[in-house]
């Protein structure tokens, strides 16, 4: 008897529907597998022996082929031990249900029968939406997760005795119900603040220019100025995350495993700092398979490299496609999978390997080679994506000790929004890299040329530190869009001297780095 059964699973971040076909003869007794099945997907036919016997069902003692379609995609994981052990109990005539069409499933099997959560079950449910299914059979670890997709019914199971008895119609199990806008509203609190870091106020303004504009910044500072502090408060700043940036990083975090027990979408802006030590592949992404890095784990929030000159160097370049294109391209023999990777980048490092080259405080033992050695580790390709670059001094005592507060994360929030208004205003029709809310940062030369005119006195200005700070082309533009970003907060139609001016100081150390 041969029974199919609807499933889903995840390649890369996308979901797709699957088919698990179950065909029971008469015959010696044997399992095949086909289908493309990994060695997870193959060692399935155990685990759901052992589930089945143990949850009370006969395994058949007959020839059983088992094909997991289409046969073109790499079946990956535990997921499809549900689907399978349905099967196989539809094909043995333990289970006879209408619903077998209409329900697609997924979950990994313990022995003993009871359900374990799977990877990527926001993706999955996404795809059995689009396929027109009814409902989605999931654990009941993933029941919230796969819950916040509207328009599909989401059965939560604990063990297969549970997902047997449902779709027999012996057991009621009501949809898992998702207040998807109070759980995006209590999810979306910060626990940090702006306010709580002390002096620091010309970094503060710097991170205010980009966060309202979308620029990277790279903070070069002494050690316990203040710089991790400052990066960690930046996404409380962004503009809040709306429902659909939150559903695409959730499937991100989701294909990854990455979501917490009971966790149904992620409501704040993320925040991710990797170790030096990380390597290409944990980056920007890899695998024969290919799967998320870092800077998809970022995405629509914060990368923060600590320590810069200690990544490796080859390491680092592979972020210029992210930071250009907001997306990551991987590239492999049988398939090419593409992330998207729109983030606010922001790295810090020391002046000097001792890290006290522009203390007042600690004397510098380096020698000038030294310094030049360990900031010639930053390529001057990747530098010159960075739109900000700015000094973070020893916080004086006096700021230490101080008992007034500087300006709120809620305070500064609302600069920034006002600003990506105009911008979006400004931007909206024109095109770009696919985002929906465009920033000045994702101007292109064009837009630039159009949208950021200069008086005279500014061109002079613009010339004279073009040719004093020796600013490549790529350089120029990113002065200009700083200075409109500048512009836009102070709510100005016009680029003026003193925004240009501003601009200007934020990449002087374009010269500084390599002196």
């Amino acid at each position: 008897m041969l029974a199919k059964i609807p499933s889903a699973s995840v390649v890369g971040i996308e979901g797709y529907m699957a088919t698990v076909e179950v065909d029971i003869r008469h015959g010696m007794p044997s399992i095949i597998t086909v289908g493309l099945p990994d060695a997870a997907v193959k060692e399935a036919k155990d685990r759901v022996e052992s589930a089945l016997r143990n949850s009370g069902y006969q395994w058949p003692s007959d020839r059983i082929t088992i094909n997991y379609a289409p046969g073109d995609i790499r079946k990956e994981g535990p997921a499809f031990d549900l689907p399978t052990a349905l099967g196989m109990l539809a094909a043995s005539g333990q289970l006879d249900s209408e619903r077998l069409a209409d329900f697609a499933a997924t979950g990994e099997l313990a022995l003993d029968g009871t359900l374990r959560p799977v990877r990527g079950c926001l993706a999955a449910a996404m795809a059995v939406r689009a396929d027109g299914r009814r409902g989605f059979i999931v654990p009941a670890a993933n029941g919230n997760e796969a819950g916040v997709v509207a328009g599909l019914d989401v059965i939560p199971v604990g063990s297969l005795t549970e997902a047997v008895g449902f779709l027999s119609g012996q057991l009621p199990i009501e949809p898992t119900a998702i207040d998807l806008d109070t759980i995006f509203d209590e999810s979306s609190r910060y626990d940090l603040d702006f306010a709580d870091v002390r002096g620091q106020e010309s970094a503060k303004r710097a991170l205010t220019v980009a966060a309202a504009g979308g620029h990277n910044v790279i903070m070069v500072g002494p050690p316990g100025s203040g710089k991790t502090m400052l990066a960690r408060r930046l996404p409380t700043i962004l503009p809040k995350l709306s429902l659909e940036e939150s559903l695409e990083t959730t499937r991100i975090y989701s294909s990854v495993g990455l979501m917490r027990p009971g966790q149904s979408i992620l409501g704040t802006r993320p925040f991710r700092s990797p170790h030096h030590t990380i390597s290409h592949a944990g980056l920007v992404g890899g695998g024969s398979v290919p799967t998320p890095g870092e800077v998809s784990l970022a995405h629509n929030g914060v990368l923060f490299l600590d320590e810069l000159p200690e990544f490796d160097k080859k390491t680092l370049e592979v972020l210029r496609q992210p930071l250009e294109d907001g997306l990551v391209s991987i590239a492999r023999v049988h398939s090419s999978m593409t992330f998207p990777a729109r983030i606010s980048l922001v790295a810090a490092l020391n002046p000097c390997p001792c890290g006290y080259l522009t203390d007042p405080r600690h004397e510098c033992r380096c020698t000038p080679r030294q310094i030049q050695a360990y900031m010639g580790r930053i390529s001057g390709p990747l530098l010159d994506r960075i739109d900000i670059h700015i000094e973070v001094p020893a916080v004086a005592y006096r700021d230490l000790r101080s008992t007034r507060d500087g300006a709120s994360s809620a305070e500064l929030r609302d600069q920034v929004v006002r600003a990506r208004t105009l911008q979006h205003e400004r931007l909206s029709g024109r095109g770009g890299n696919g985002q929906a809310a465009r920033t000045n940062a994702t101007m292109s030369h064009r837009e630039v040329k159009q949208l950021c005119k200069l008086d005279d006195r500014s061109e002079t200005l613009l010339k004279q530190a073009t040719q004093e700070l020796g600013l490549s082309a790529r350089a120029h533009d990113k002065v200009l869009r700083l200075a409109r970003t500048i512009a836009d907060l102070d709510n100005a139609p016009d680029i003026a001297m003193h925004h240009l001016s501003e601009a200007i100081q934020y990449r002087r150390l374009d010269r500084n780095l390599f002196a």
